[in-house]
């Protein structure tokens, strides 16, 4: 049942709107009405307009009881109904399947990962990978199409110079690894800064590739064949998928007809030899579409990347899941398509987060200063393996188990925080099994369903039994499952799944320890079954979401 709306129906105002009823506060009921906003409209004091709303309120099965609390109107639901209500939905899913319905034939664009050529996959990717992988599951989850998009870093002079660093000091005589290219890579820029000739020797080598010269272009395909075959061996682990892995070199040739119609419509002008869309009325800098030497940028594909989406995607939403670092960019990019006239610019989310340092440091792949991702995931599926020795050595499929716990270990350490706070990577945090963490989560799972395997699942079962504070403590979690999973989705915010799944396992794990589930009442045991059976479906759902398994045991 939707309360909200209910609730609203029965006051009967037309002042008074879904979104003005909210969970109330520990304590104060299951739902509240702050009637301040009204205060002056109705020209009376927020507690009189309280109870007013109160006597005017109609006998009703659902509602047991209200109260006035200052300005507030508090409703306490009839718990027994609300419990059925509540699982009944979560098992059947009714509300779910009308959510998708809704959603039916609308698709998001997500722009994430985005990862170099030729770079490693560091732990600075994490974040981006992360945040567009979860996004892309509540989307369809909800119901909506999502495409996933890897814009590939595939082009400019840094390919250039890894060409001339690998003809000069690479070894071809056996197969080139992503290690290999970060060192020439290294090497390229550290010897460049005291040879102005071998850095003019890279800019001559990117124009090889850009001609088209099959020598150059082999190796640059090798590059990018190398670098795929290895990150993609990350995704998997992670459980990352992509629709698309058009890059800057797909836009090479869609660029022109966008720099065309910014000269027709008026919009560029030279300065200084380059191209640029003033924005200084909107309180930015200007755009830049091309370079004196009338070389494009990042600006001027992107601008043909969202024209390309737009056209074959149709999209209701497109996200870019980037760094803060680049909102002076997006917000020029969304602009000048504005001023283009594209109706869907508005359409188009800078989907922002903080950085990530290392042990203080910031990150650097130019001068080496780089965790790779894939040692990371390494390094917290064999802690994860270790513990499982210590505690469990019996444990069957221990090996399947602590991918699991380590790789979500990872996950959630980038999903678990809100996206837009800065953090720095140290092991202490990924490795921790103790707290607000995935292992925790999945801990939880497993006792679920570790005790529904020693019982069998219950035919039916009666909601007056899971009526008292620490089994309805649950319930009132479980209850807006749908609606968490959707504002997730509208603030773009997997932490708010990761938030409200910590909250149920510490509901649930307080009612685990209040008495015991199988009991010789066999309708209490009935009763406290399927609130585990709904939890344990639940935290595995949300874990999902999270790119995180919930393995049965640990």
């Amino acid at each position: 049942m939707d309360y909200r709306k209910r609730i609203c129906e029965l006051i009967n105002d037309p002042l008074v709107t879904e979104t003005d009823v909210v969970t109330a506060a520990e304590g104060h009921g299951d739902f509240a009405l702050p009637c301040f906003k009204y205060a002056r409209e109705l020209r009376k004091s927020p507690q009189a307009i309280a109870q007013d709303f109160a006597a005017r309120l109609p006998e009703c099965g659902f509602i047991e009881r209200t109260e006035v609390a200052g300005g507030y109107l508090n409703f306490y639901l009839d718990r027994a109904g609300r419990v059925r209500d509540v699982l009944t939905e979560r098992e059947g899913k009714a509300e779910l399947a009308a959510l998708r319905e809704s959603n039916a034939g609308k698709t998001v664009c997500i722009d994430y990962s985005s990862i170099n050529i030729a770079k490693p996959f560091h732990i600075g990717h994490l974040m981006s990978t992360a945040i567009g992988g979860s996004l892309y599951r509540i989307y369809k989850y909800l119901g909506w199409k999502p495409v996933g998009i890897n814009h590939l870093g595939d082009w400019g002079t840094q390919f250039g110079k890894l060409l001339a660093a690998y003809e000069k000091w690479g070894d071809k005589s056996r197969p080139l690894t992503l290690n290999d290219m970060l060192s020439l890579y290294v090497r390229f820029t550290e010897e460049s800064e005291k040879d102005p000739e071998l850095a003019e020797r890279g800019r001559t080598e990117f124009l090889r590739i850009e001609r088209g010269e099959p020598d150059a272009v082999g190796t640059y395909e090798l590059f990018k064949s190398t670098t795929l075959a290895e990150v993609n061996k990350v995704y998997d682990r992670l459980g990352i998928v992509f629709d698309s892995y058009n890059g800057e070199a797909f836009y090479n040739d869609k660029m022109q007809l966008i720099i065309d119609e910014l000269d027709a419509k008026g919009l560029t002008e030279i300065s200084d030899g380059a191209k640029i869309v003033r924005l200084d009325d909107y309180g930015m800098p200007p755009c830049l579409i091309t370079r004196s030497d009338g070389a494009t940028l990042y600006a001027t594909r992107d601008l043909a990347a969202a024209e390309y989406r737009a056209k074959t995607y149709r999209f209701a939403k497109s996200l870019y899941v980037v760094a803060t670092q680049q909102n002076l960019h997006f917000r020029q990019l969304f602009k000048v398509l504005e001023l283009m006239g594209r109706e869907w610019a508005k359409d188009l989310v800078h989907v922002q987060f903080g950085m990530v340092s290392y042990e203080g440091q910031p990150l650097s792949t130019r001068h080496g200063h780089v965790v790779f991702l894939a040692d990371v995931i390494e390094n917290t599926v064999s802690a994860a393996r270790r513990i499982i020795e210590e505690k469990n050595p019996a444990l069957e499929n221990k090996e399947e188990t602590a991918e699991s716990v380590g790789v979500g270990a990872v996950m959630f350490f980038a999903l678990g925080t809100q996206r837009i706070k800065d953090v720095d990577f140290n092991y202490d945090k990924v490795l921790s099994f103790e707290g607000e963490t995935a292992p925790y989560l999945q801990y939880t799972h497993a006792r679920c369903r570790s005790v529904l395997a020693k019982a069998d699942k219950p035919a039916d079962y009666d909601p007056a039994l899971l009526t008292d504070d620490d089994s309805y403590a649950v319930i009132k979690l479980l209850a807006d499952w749908n609606d968490t999973v959707r504002e997730a989705a509208e603030k773009y915010e997997p932490s708010i799944v990761a938030r409200r799944l910590i909250d149920i396992a510490q509901a649930y794990n307080r009612f685990y320890i209040s008495g015991r589930i199988i009991t010789d009442d066999a309708p209490l045991t009935a009763a406290r079954l399927k609130l585990t059976e709904t939890v344990a479906d639940t935290l595995r759902e949300g874990l999902d979401l999270l790119l995180i398994k919930a393995p049965d045991r640990m």
